[in-house]
């Protein structure tokens, strides 16, 4: 394979490909393979913008078509039939269901620019221009999310000073030693506190790149009835954490809440094409026409697959309860299993999007290293990368999840020299001791 232009062309910022140093030639299902013919299963999903895996056939056979039949792509925020068929199907199938009342707004193409309308929709509507964001989130690389992200290598990459913002502790940041907003309570309801009031809070219910640490419903809560007593708008990043990945289609929805804004992106084509959706409450809807725009945000024939995918697998709730509900099991049963067998190991996240913290920080990538060298894509998560991350595709078959936490309980016994005593669901042994 040669890989000499990649070195020599393109620019240093890479960093999947480091890791992962071979030429992906084809994708199908659960596996890419490379041009040697090597097969990956792969547990990465495009960092989660391959929640139903690579080149669904269903999904494939609606954009050949699609782009087979001389219809649009690319029209800006112009009506056409694959919006309008968009839009029904969104409104039908997952926002009535759900009793949720939101206007749907195409920001951009990405998950940095559905957050930054609604970074910026939230200080127009408000008058107010500061945001408060959590300790360790992540929201996107341009400017207005870098200031709401936590990670300090991406923020000094901004190379000017990142204001309007501030970050107060997430979920069991502080490790039960107060209670929980009390300082912000405080805060806000003294005037002498020389703290003003935010336009809004923006949260992931799953921290993602931030060590896949989910917060509990109760915070949750919490935090949801805080902005509603101090007229705080409540903005739910739902970029990787939505779309099934955490068992429902949106994150919030077993919580027991309503965002007042939603950013959604990442698997909302269902395809791996560029989309995102920035949702608010009608009410909130104060925008001038053309006051936010973009020149992709009408990608047709993501129109297409994401109209394709929610017909395929959100019209009602079968796929959620039965194959869904399955890997969920499966995944977690397994990760319960390896971090059992080895001390200070501990199972992170929700749904599909799950982890597995080492209190040794060098651990986590030496596993991710071992699990490619055998065939696995997998990446870590968290300040130090201390956090093994996992985001199978929704749909991979058992026994692919099943094969994939064998590889990686193997790696963790290689790593560390542990007995990971792991077995799958038909008692075969699937790691190594």
């Amino acid at each position: 394979m040669d890989t000499t232009v990649f070195s020599t062309v393109e620019s240093e910022v890479r960093t999947y490909s480091r890791g992962w140093p071979t030429v992906f030639a084809q994708a199908k299902g659960a596996v890419q393979t490379s041009e040697d013919g090597t097969e990956y299963l792969d547990f990465f999903s495009g960092a989660g913008a391959l929640n139903y895996g690579h080149n669904h056939p269903k999904l494939q056979a609606a954009l050949v078509d699609y782009i087979s039949s001389d219809a649009p792509v690319h029209s800006l925020d112009m009506m056409t039939p694959a919006k309008r068929d968009f839009l029904q199907t969104f409104n039908d199938l997952i926002l009535q269901p759900r009793g949720l009342d939101y206007k749907v707004m195409f920001p951009g193409p990405t998950g940095t620019n559905t957050v930054e309308a609604a970074l910026k929709l939230a200080r127009k509507v408000t008058g107010r221009q500061h945001i408060l964001s959590f300790t360790n989130a992540f929201h996107g690389m341009t400017l207005g999310a870098l200031s709401v992200t936590g990670n300090s290598m991406k923020r000094r990459g901004a190379g000017i000073p990142l204001t309007n913002s501030s970050k107060i502790p997430y979920d069991d940041y502080l490790g039960g030693v107060t209670t929980d907003f009390l300082w912000l309570e405080r805060v806000l309801e003294d005037s002498g506190s020389g703290v003003d009031k935010p336009a809004a809070i923006i949260v992931e219910t799953v921290q993602g790149e931030g060590g896949v640490r989910a917060a509990r419903a109760e915070w949750l809560k919490g935090l949801s009835e805080l902005c509603a007593k101090h007229e705080i708008l409540l903005i739910v990043d739902d970029v990787q954490a939505g779309c099934g990945r955490t068992g429902t289609f949106f994150s919030f929805e077993e919580v027991g809440f309503t965002p007042d804004i939603v950013c959604v992106s990442k698997s909302i084509s269902g395809y791996g094409l560029p989309m995102a959706l920035t949702l608010f409450r009608p009410e909130l809807d104060v925008w001038s026409p053309g006051e936010h725009n973009g020149t992709f945000r009408g990608n047709n024939p993501a129109f297409i697959t994401a109209t394709a995918t929610l017909k395929e697998f959100w019209a009602d709730d079968s796929f959620q309860k039965g194959q869904l509900a399955e890997a969920i099991a499966t995944v977690h049963g397994a990760l319960e299993q390896i971090a059992g067998s080895m001390e200070g190991a501990t199972v992170r996240g929700r749904g599909l999007l799950a982890g597995l913290h080492f209190e040794d920080i060098e651990v986590a990538g030496k596993v991710a290293a071992e699990s490619f060298r055998n065939g696995l894509l997998v990446e870590t998560s968290g300040p130090d990368d201390e956090v093994l991350k996992l985001m199978p595709a929704l749909t991979t078959p058992k026994a692919e999840l099943e094969r994939g936490m064998g590889i990686i309980a193997a790696a963790v016994a290689e790593v560390t020299g542990t007995d990971i005593a792991y077995r799958a669901g038909n008692g075969d042994l699937a790691g190594a001791a």
